[in-house]
């Protein structure tokens, strides 16, 4: 079972300060996931860690099913330009990445972030999984795993709606599932 204070604790360090707890099986999957971001999502084949170079969405299902627990991470920011959205999200992704790699130092050798917005790691990225250049650092995000993001954080609590305007307030969230 895992130690919630001394995981929060981590999270604190590595300035993670808005989050909530789920049990990873409350964790929605679904199939329409999956096709939103083959027909709607400008990186579909684009990126490496992205469909559709992910795994199944029954994969994915079996993948939270093998979790007791996730933290789910809220981040809140305005941007008058989408370079900027990209440049917040590759920081946030660094704080997901640096917390998870303490997290497994903790003992807790299952964990796995999933990130906020599309791996952003290199300023080109192959497009195929196997030729990826940061295997190491390159994650997810929910979405790619089929993970209803919407309905997920309104089961913790969480506000999120679809905007209408680029420069509107967004609120975005990162995981990091525990065992």
């Amino acid at each position: 079972m895992a130690d919630r204070s001394q995981l929060e604790h981590v999270f604190l360090e590595h300035g993670l300060t808005d989050f909530r707890w789920i049990v990873a099986t409350d964790i929605v999957v679904a199939e329409w996931v999956r096709f939103k971001c083959t027909w709607g999502c400008k990186s579909f084949g684009a990126r490496a860690n992205c469909p559709p170079n992910a795994p199944s969405v029954e994969e994915c299902r079996r993948l939270f099913e093998g979790y007791n627990l996730a933290a789910v991470f809220h981040f809140v920011k305005a941007v008058s330009k989408p370079e900027e959205q990209y440049e917040w999200t590759k920081g946030l992704n660094a704080m997901l990445l640096s917390a998870e790699r303490s997290v497994f130092l903790a003992g807790y050798y299952k964990t796995l972030a999933l990130y906020v917005g599309s791996c952003r790691l290199c300023s080109e990225c192959t497009a195929i999984r196997t030729e990826c250049r940061n295997k190491m650092s390159s994650r997810p995000v929910p979405e790619a795993l089929g993970v209803d993001v919407f309905t997920t954080v309104r089961k913790v609590g969480y506000p999120i709606a679809v905007l209408t305007d680029p420069e509107q307030e967004m609120n975005r969230y990162g995981f990091i599932l525990v065992e």
